[in-house]
């Protein structure tokens, strides 16, 4: 797979698929080479997919100064450049839909129709959980906070009630955890996209994004809650809002959710 130099660093990127071209946005301490990835779910089997590992993730390179989620727009524009894409459609996740606002409202001609799943604008639209604070857990502590986070109904309780569904969650989310575990830089590069994460804000600008969007939320969502979501709807001048069974993990917990997104990007000529 392709790497190219984009604004000064060598970034790793796929694309794979055919139809309207898709830019996905990857969420926080994203990394390609974790299964299931986008190119595996339906958004890559129904449109011409480009997704990269974002500044100081993956196998992208990790620059030792503080980044800035300017930065990762700019970043995503530049690699529009790159693949000789003058528009397409965005669809960005968690972290990544916080780029996928601040590319928005950057460079609205770009983007054809916008997709922001389990998201937060920051500022006066709320800001999504600050993951940076459990960096100092341990490793067992941080599992499980995360994994009530992304689920308000994953408490104790139901840890203890569902044995068996645990199990499963957690070694998914070991597995993601370990890719890249041990790299030079993994940590840093992470410590760089969560202070970025903290400092984002876009909700004052969100109405200069006038493509149509689709707002998707996760009923559940301890991170980025479902009242984030109504925010960021609320500024854009197009914007419908979806809520879904599910926690910040909606998108493999209800089937109804790529189902939506998909018929929401292939509208007007896909």
């Amino acid at each position: 797979m392709p790497f190219a130099t984009i604004r000064g660093i060598r970034m790793y990127y796929e694309r794979a698929g055919s139809g309207r071209p898709v830019l996905f946005l990857n969420g926080s301490q994203g990394d390609l080479r974790m299964r299931p990835g986008p190119f595996e779910g339906p958004v890559g089997q129904h449109f011409d997919l480009l997704a990269h590992d974002q500044r100081g993730l993956g196998q992208t390179e990790k620059p030792e100064h503080a980044y800035s989620m300017a930065d990762y727009a700019e970043d995503a524009a530049a690699l529009l450049d790159h693949v000789g894409w003058e528009s397409c459609a965005v669809m960005g996740v968690s972290f990544g839909g916080m780029v996928a606002q601040e590319l928005a409202v950057r460079h609205p001609k770009r983007i054809e129709r916008l997709v922001l799943c389990c998201t937060s604008s920051g500022g006066r639209g709320s800001p999504s959980y600050p993951l940076h604070e459990l960096q100092e857990l341990s490793d067992e502590e941080r599992l499980l906070r995360s994994l009530e986070l992304s689920d308000r109904r994953m408490d104790a309780d139901w840890r203890k009630s569902n044995p068996e569904a645990f199990a499963r969650v957690r070694e998914m989310m070991a597995k993601r955890g370990a890719v890249g575990a041990g790299e030079p830089g993994r940590e840093m590069g992470a410590r760089h996209q969560l202070e970025a994460r903290r400092h984002h804000d876009v909700y004052d600008r969100l109405p200069k994004a006038t493509m149509p969007t689709l707002v998707c939320a996760g009923r559940y969502d301890g991170i980025a809650p479902l009242a984030n979501s109504e925010a960021i709807a609320s500024q854009l001048p197009d914007a419908t809002l979806e809520v879904f069974e599910g926690g910040h993990l909606f998108l493999v917990q209800d089937p109804r959710a790529h189902e939506c997104i998909v018929g929401f990007l292939g509208e007007d000529g896909a």
